[in-house]
């Protein structure tokens, strides 16, 4: 007989935007039965930390996004290491793959992505893996422990996920080939000068970047494991480990037989609602609101989903709150290089106003339109990078004050009185501690 049972809120991922969404409720209902469902059976971890999980066997104690006993402390009952396998919409309920039907009076759909997989022939044998959870890391781990052999690693894809997959290995003393179809790495996250610093450091790693090229086939000369890659230009290149990563796309599928609206992902209101009224989504499978293209898009970023989480929970616990919008923002270090980047990163047309500074290493770019900040690229220095996205993000008018948002002695002592009295919370960096700054900020405007 299958189980039943019934909650008030059920979540359906456990990642940002689930631990966001928690949070929020118990802020408002400290009672209502919350259900948080994974098929992951780890707590809520870091996922940006999966790379240092394989550059350096960080335990996965130090990936905890919050603390071991959080589920015990906020009386959520999680079910980790389950699939749901049917939504339904019209009855309220899911089914896990274990039998069991959960029904639910709010549900938040925080399902994240998943990696995408070209059609390329081989891409089933021995030695080809994905990046995008903890497993995969630990999948690649025990791959290159197996082999006593030095291995060489061939990474599809030039994006966020392929350079840090890359810093990796390279620090596992892995040689490394990135194949990039686009013209350049990073292209769409960096404008150009951005990204040439960071392939210069990796190719001084002795990383080597192929542009303008894609994997035709995986090759095999030894039964069932990789020995190499054939490249669309008839080039090939010798590897035992393949990496495949292309990028990330929401994960539907279990939307995707309901009523409820997507484009590219799940389309959500100000609310984070979806055409369903009970039901909510964040993170990376939503479609919610860009606040500098004035459009919900896709934002597949960690801080995001946080904030969209929690946005999504106050709603469902009866406490009225709007989404003030996201947009796309990325922080990352590759082999000693840091880098920022936010929003419009090169001008798409004439409307818009770029201001640039390149000294060595250091480089700051800041888009402007109208006199607000659209965009911004820091690399080397940016430290005070984290003022540049909060006046983005607040919507100030920098026009009279422009030159000083790059220049080497920028502060919160550079911004006019009346940006800084009222007491803006603007943190001065976007390094290690830029995501708990963000949602900080972000928390304290979802409210306002």
């Amino acid at each position: 007989m299958t189980e039943e049972e019934k909650v008030k809120y059920l979540i359906i991922g456990n990642s940002a935007g689930a631990i966001g969404a928690v949070e929020a409720i118990r802020e408002v209902d400290e009672v209502g039965a919350i259900t948080v469902i994974s098929d992951e059976q780890y707590p809520a971890y870091s996922r940006p930390l999966i790379s240092n999980y394989l550059a350096e066997g960080y335990p996965l104690e130090r990936m905890l996004f919050r603390p071991a006993d959080f589920y015990q402390k906020n009386n959520i009952q999680a079910i980790l290491g389950q699939k749901v396998t049917e939504l339904n919409v019209d009855r309220n309920a899911i089914e896990l793959e274990d039998g069991r039907t959960i029904f639910w009076d709010k549900l938040l759909l925080a399902t994240g992505g998943l990696p995408i997989i070209p059609k390329i022939d081989g891409l089933g044998l021995k030695g080809v893996f994905t990046f995008t959870t903890l497993d995969d890391a630990k999948a690649i781990d025990q791959f290159l422990k197996s082999h006593d052999k030095k291995v060489r690693a061939v990474v599809i894809g030039g994006g966020l996920i392929g350079v840090s997959v890359t810093d990796a290995l390279v620090k596992r003393g892995i040689d490394v080939t990135v194949i990039e179809m686009k013209e350049r790495i990073l292209n769409t996250i960096l404008d150009e000068e951005a990204s040439t610093l960071v392939a210069e450091s990796l190719k001084q790693s002795g990383v080597e970047i192929i542009t303008h090229n894609t994997v035709s086939r995986v090759n095999s000369y030894v039964s069932g494991e990789t020995t190499g890659v054939t490249m669309n230009d008839g080039r090939q290149v010798p590897c035992e480990l393949i990496i495949v990563a292309i990028g990330v796309q929401p994960r539907t599928e279990l939307v995707s037989k309901t009523k409820i609206e997507m484009d590219r992902g799940i389309i959500v209101n100000r609310n984070m609602t979806t055409s369903s009224s009970d039901v909510y989504a964040c993170g990376d499978v939503a479609q919610a609101y860009d606040f500098i293209y004035d459009e919900n898009r896709l934002t597949l970023i960690w801080p995001n989903a946080h904030i969209g989480g929690r946005v999504a929970g106050f709603n469902m616990a009866g406490s009225p709150t709007i989404y003030q919008g996201g947009t796309a923002m990325n922080a990352m270090k590759c082999l000693g290089v840091n880098i920022v980047s936010a929003g419009i990163v090169a001008a798409l047309d004439d409307s818009y106003e770029v201001i640039s500074h390149r000294d060595d290493n250091v480089y700051r770019k800041v888009v402007l339109k109208d006199g607000l900040i659209v965009g911004m690229v820091f690399s080397g220095d940016i430290e005070k990078s984290g003022i540049i996205y909060n006046l983005m993000k607040d919507r100030v008018n920098v026009g009279d004050f422009k030159q000083a948002l790059i220049a080497d002695d920028f502060g919160l002592a550079s911004l006019p009185e009346r940006i800084w009295r009222p007491g803006l919370a603007l943190p001065d960096s976007f390094s290690a501690s830029t995501v708990a700054s963000i949602e900080q900020h972000e928390r304290r405007i979802a409210r306002e």
